[in-house]
């Protein structure tokens, strides 16, 4: 009788694999879309399976394509125990050893598939589920979730990962795409396979871009509902252990929320728990956030404390346009923090990517600053010269709130320099910043009772300071009202 042909090798993989991870044959069957006799015909070697198509078929098991290798490994270390061909069968004694052998080495085997690194695993669903977005992508919202619905493939957590990233690019722009997104990532962490505590982790995350999508598209309550929510699952998912998705983005996207709803220290606290989290990708994003929170608490010593931090760990060549928002972020804090000198000092790195970037509007910006520096050191006249020109750009360019902001520093300069009169002939000048669209109700009344002042000459120099400080408060606050006295000067000055 002639011999069987012995299945080919990863047939037998196949075999062992499915054992190890505990598969039945019939649904793997299921979850890879084809029928039982194909695998049975794959394993005892009737049907040619490829190496290729055991990877894809490991990849459904939970297992990286390592998996493989270690298996093939693991069988030949089992058939060197074999005697060759006609040669005697072990004695008794030799034989037991031998069985005692196989068992400890399929228990080790057994043990590394286990311990296959989760960062490898992690690597190759994601890989997978950047192929399944460029399906996806093509698709219409409505056509995406019938492919979700239909094929269990595009139920992945990494895919929903991948898909809630995408909502959070959108959401620089697209408040409406965000969302889109954001809802698809929830359904399919709704529909993903796997242990319950770790799909409660998985709508967490999800649900927490959901509620990041509403929070751009400015609907703070339902963001505020959404959020209670995604932090309801997020805990309840803890106990999963994996550490696949990122806590620093959880929190972070809830800390900006907060920023937007001005609780501050509810923010600020989120901000810790997500620096704490980080593994180092979005430290200096959340450092930002945080220096931010403190600028308009007024801690600029806190705020330049996180500023330094980030300018020395982000590079001219590579991020210039971030790095100039941070130097000028810092400079700004430095000035109100009472340190010009220092201030003056960050300047020329400044104004070197200022030149290196080539935005005109940036180097407005930057003289802006320049002359606050000018004013903050003493010399006035200087400062002047410098901010009436800022001014006149800003209005040629119709920059409202910033012209705005720009005449009242000068009103204050003309009155510490005895030239009260030029303030009359700027109040008329700022008469179309009344008229502006980009200025909202409550500053407009506030410029209204400045403009009026000055017009009867009992304008002051306490008056100019105090209505400055209120614009750069109500910029981020519009609900803010000049009568509130929200806006006093944090110092006394003359």
């Amino acid at each position: 009788m002639p011999k069987k042909t012995p299945p080919s090798p990863f047939g037998v993989n196949l075999s062992v694999l499915r054992a190890v991870q505990g598969w039945p044959q019939n649904e793997l069957a299921d979850a890879l879309g084809v029928g039982a006799p194909l695998l049975s015909g794959y394993e005892s070697g009737d049907k040619t399976l490829s190496r290729e198509r055991l990877e894809e078929i490991v990849a459904r098991m939970g297992l990286p394509a390592e998996a493989v290798d270690r298996t093939q490994a693991y069988l030949l270390s089992i058939r060197s125990l074999s005697p060759p061909e006609g040669g005697a069968m072990p004695v008794s004694a030799r034989a037991e050893a031998n069985v005692a052998w196989v068992r400890d080495a399929a228990e080790a085997f057994a043990r590394s598939l286990v311990a296959l690194p989760p960062e490898r695993r992690a690597e190759d669903a994601r890989r997978q589920a950047r192929d399944l977005w460029n399906r996806l992508k093509k698709a219409s919202p409505r056509e995406r979730r019938a492919l979700v619905k239909a094929t269990e493939d595009f139920r992945s957590w990494a895919l929903c990962e991948l898909v809630c990233e995408r909502s959070l690019e959108a959401a620089a722009d697209r408040a409406d795409r965000a969302l889109d997104l954001a809802d698809l990532a929830v359904y399919i962490a709704e529909m993903a396979p796997g242990e319950q505590t770790w799909r409660k982790r998985l709508r967490g995350y999800a649900l927490a871009h959901l509620g990041n999508a509403k929070r751009v598209g400015g609907d703070l309550p339902a963001a505020d509902q959404v959020f209670a929510k995604a932090r309801k699952f997020w805990e309840a998912g803890e106990a999963a252990g994996v550490g696949f998705l990122s806590e620093a983005v959880v929190f972070g996207m809830e800390a900006s929320l907060r920023i937007n709803q001005r609780r501050f220290p509810e923010a600020l606290s989120l901000l810790d728990e997500a620096l704490a989290a980080d593994k180092g990708t979005l430290r200096k994003h959340l450092l930002i956030s945080r220096a931010n929170i403190l600028e308009l608490v007024g801690d600029f010593g806190g705020a330049i404390t996180a500023l330094r931090e980030v300018v020395s760990s982000i590079s001219a060549e590579g991020e210039p346009r971030l790095l100039w928002v941070v130097l000028f972020n810092l400079v700004n804090n430095l000035l109100q923090a009472g340190l010009p000198e220092e201030a003056e000092e960050w300047l020329s790195a400044l104004e070197k990517l200022t030149i290196q970037i080539g935005n005109g509007l940036d180097t407005t910006r930057l003289h802006w600053l320049e002359g606050r520096v000018l004013s903050s050191l003493g010399r006035k006249e200087e400062a002047i010269v410098v901010l009436r020109k800022v001014r006149e750009d800003f209005t040629n360019q119709r920059i409202a709130y910033d012209a705005a902001l720009v005449s009242l520093e000068l009103a204050a300069l003309f009155f510490e320099v005895e030239q009260a009169g030029e303030v009359r002939s700027l109040a008329r000048q700022i008469l179309w910043i009344l008229q502006s669209q980009g200025v909202h109700r409550e500053a407009l009344a506030a410029l209204r009772l400045f403009c009026k002042a000055a017009e009867q000459e009992t304008a002051t120099l306490a008056m100019a300071r105090r209505l400055s400080e209120y614009l750069q408060r109500a910029r981020n606050e519009p609900g803010l009202r000049f009568e509130d006295g929200g806006y006093e000067p944090a110092h006394e000055r003359r």
